[in-house]
């Protein structure tokens, strides 16, 4: 994988102040309030904890309370990811699609667009939805009505908003050189790892008890 260099670096702890263990905190990782989080993410957003916490919460909603099931929901964030090459949001969310029963060859058909054959009508207008707010900055009538057919509207919402959050995160990713941890077996666009194996199921926050260690060890 290819990430930029890193431009601002996790908190260091001589500056950890009571605001930053809140953002360590946030996402309900173990010790994480006094150690700091093994997320790389999170340690450079705690370098702003006004905005880390603005952003965790709406995150927090897209990621663990959108109205959107997750099938839909991980095709988005992955579509965006492969989009914009955002290489440290397609890592995990690999592994949070493969969780939610999203086959390998579905993924490796994200780069394929909305006409691959893998997908069914309701996959079709998530991605064609994906594809065309990146091209165009609109939705199509067709498309919108295609959406209608197999989604309600909070759940049209849910989707529009996750895919304008993932392009902000993506922005930030790459402009701040958040690198991928130590530890972790990256997956590249071609679903190859670094070390051969396949991807594995990845675990959203608190989805297990230990979600981040196990993350980080896969």
């Amino acid at each position: 994988m290819t990430q930029l260099p890193p431009r601002i670096l996790p908190l260091p702890k001589s500056e950890w102040t009571e605001e930053a263990r809140d953002v360590f905190a946030f996402w309900g990782e173990p010790d994480a309030r006094e150690k700091g989080s093994a997320a790389n993410l999170t340690m450079v957003q705690a370098n702003h904890p006004k905005l880390a916490m603005a952003y965790n919460t709406f995150g927090k909603h897209l990621l663990l309370n959108s109205s959107l099931p997750a099938r839909p929901r991980e095709l988005v964030v992955l579509c965006v990811s492969w989009h914009l090459k955002a290489e440290y949001e397609w890592h995990y969310h690999v592994g949070y699609a493969v969780k939610a029963g999203i086959t390998l060859d579905e993924i490796a058909a994200i780069k394929e667009g909305p006409q691959a054959t893998n997908w069914n009508e309701k996959d079709r207008a998530v991605l064609l939805m994906v594809d065309e707010l990146l091209k165009n900055n609109a939705v199509s009538g067709e498309t919108w009505d295609l959406a209608s057919q197999h989604y309600n509207t909070h759940q049209i919402m849910d989707l529009v908003f996750t895919i304008g959050n993932y392009v902000m995160l993506s922005w930030a990713l790459a402009a701040f050189g958040v690198q991928l941890e130590d530890g972790v077996d990256p997956i590249d666009f071609n679903l190859k790892t670094k070390s051969g194996a396949p991807p594995v199921p990845g675990y959203r926050p608190g989805e297990v008890e230990n979600w981040s260690v196990r993350n980080k060890a896969s």
